[in-house]
């Protein structure tokens, strides 16, 4: 395969205080960085001042963990923060151009819920808002929601395939022109261009129609991040950005050719599909320097912080074990498989003890971890989008302000002098600059079970 040309896509990855586990104790860091409402909007409009295509907020709908020492020593997404959505509209009036995604699960959600707050956020920011259609992981959420056990991970699945048909079925309830407004006749709406979703399935029944005009892009951008068996299936079949882990060159591009190959069994084509894998950068001037930062906040990690999140991450209580021992065997985890079985490849590839895998994820918890120079930086990102490995990247910095900065300031500067990244944006929404077209209105016919092309 030849080499790719054109430019990748860049998303920043906003945890709180960062992503590393300890970000918030790091003396350049927001400590109070999840209910500052200034700290996220300075870090989107500097996102948006460097020509980010998007800023992306993760979720969650609970308190993750029992072990309230490591809980009370953790500032994550689960403790403290604002709810996403929320958050991102109000962003959406001091922004004009950087795209808004938001998670949220089709576990503890009803479809009506999602498809109105996206096409709000939709219409408030003129075309900028995406979903992160996520399956809840955590078997905690279960209990904030009236149930007694976490739905089992089929079940997940297929709870989120028909919640995205009834979500985008919504959508589709007003055509794009439907609200006329005209003072002159009296007509607001008209009514031939109003259809009734009347959907009947195993989870959900849902009549419709969504009290919210058509989204200015027709659909908010679907971004997914499974990337089990089950994940990539359902991301072929409806994801238009993935943000997916891998380790390695080989890992990237097996990924990226295995989920851009299922495309076409769905009509779709691999342009109509951007896979942006998270990274972690630690950027230095120099190599040395680089690395100073790295250990520096390497050096802030709790030893019960770390095991706490390693068991998190893996799926499995690993606190009763030797900290300087090897990572156990553990049974097949109900929450996120693919990441699992990352992490055990990676245990056993290098032989790690439990302490040096939590160091090794303790900033971007199964991510790609790259420390170094720019140049350094840019060599490898442009060697995965060109070896067809990804077509952009979800940058996660290890704490914040100043690893957004450090990012801005040095390394997206380096992309450009290589050609690989943007100097103005392509379009006003987030579709445009992705490079993704805008869904056709469809119709969903009254009582039927597929959605049809409107004619």
């Amino acid at each position: 395969m030849s080499k790719r040309n054109g430019q990748l896509k860049l998303g920043a990855f906003l945890y709180p205080a960062g992503h590393h586990v300890a970000a918030w104790r790091h003396p350049q860091a927001q400590a109070d960085a999840g209910v500052n409402f200034a700290h996220y909007a300075a870090l989107a409009q500097a996102a948006e001042a460097a020509k980010f295509d998007l800023v992306f907020l993760a979720d969650g709908v609970s308190v993750r963990g029992d072990d309230i020492e490591a809980l009370s020593r953790t500032a994550t997404r689960y403790v403290g923060q604002f709810e996403p959505i929320t958050l991102l509209s109000a962003v959406a009036a001091l922004t004009s151009r950087i795209g808004l995604v938001a998670t949220a699960s089709t576990t503890y959600n009803e479809p009506f819920h999602i498809a109105r707050k996206y096409a709000s956020l939709d219409h408030i920011s003129g075309g900028r808002a995406g979903w992160n259609l996520v399956t809840s992981a955590d078997e905690r959420e279960a209990y904030n929601f009236g149930r007694e056990a976490h739905l089992a991970h089929a079940q997940r699945y297929q709870r989120a395939e028909e919640f995205y048909d009834v979500a985008t079925g919504l959508w589709d309830t007003w055509e794009d022109d439907a609200f006329v407004r005209d003072k002159a006749s009296g007509v607001y709406f008209d009514p031939a261009k109003l259809h009734y979703l009347e959907h009947r399935g195993a989870h959900f029944q849902v009549r419709g129609p969504l009290n919210v005009p058509r989204p200015p892009q027709g659909h908010p951008v679907v971004v997914q991040a499974g990337s089990s068996e089950a994940g990539k299936a359902l991301a072929a079949r409806s994801a238009e950005v993935i943000f997916t882990a891998q380790q390695t060159l080989a890992d990237a591009q097996a990924f990226y050719a295995d989920v851009k190959g299922r495309l076409a069994a769905h009509g779709r084509s691999p342009d109509d599909l951007k896979i942006m894998p998270g990274i972690f950068p630690v950027v230095g001037r120099t190599h040395a320097e680089a690395e100073e930062k790295y250990q520096e906040i390497q050096d802030l990690i709790h030893p019960v912080v770390g095991v706490s999140l390693l068991s998190k991450t893996i799926g499995a209580d690993l606190s009763g074990y030797d900290i300087d021992g090897p990572v156990p065997d553990v049974p097949e985890t109900n929450g996120g498989k693919s990441r699992q079985e990352l992490l055990l490849q990676l245990a056993r590839r290098e032989n790690l003890t439990i302490r040096q895998l939590y160091l090794r994820i303790a900033g971007a918890r199964g991510h790609w971890t790259v420390v170094g120079t720019a140049q350094e930086i840019a060599d490898q990102l442009q060697e995965r989008f060109e070896g067809y490995g990804a077509d952009g990247f979800n940058v996660m910095p290890p704490h914040l302000p100043q690893g957004l900065t450090d990012f801005v300031d040095l390394v997206i500067p380096e992309l450009r002098r290589r050609g690989l990244f943007r100097t103005e944006y392509e379009g006003r929404t987030l579709r445009e600059n992705l490079g993704l077209a805008r869904p056709a209105h469809r119709v969903h016919p009254s009582g039927a079970g597929d959605i049809r092309a409107a004619e």
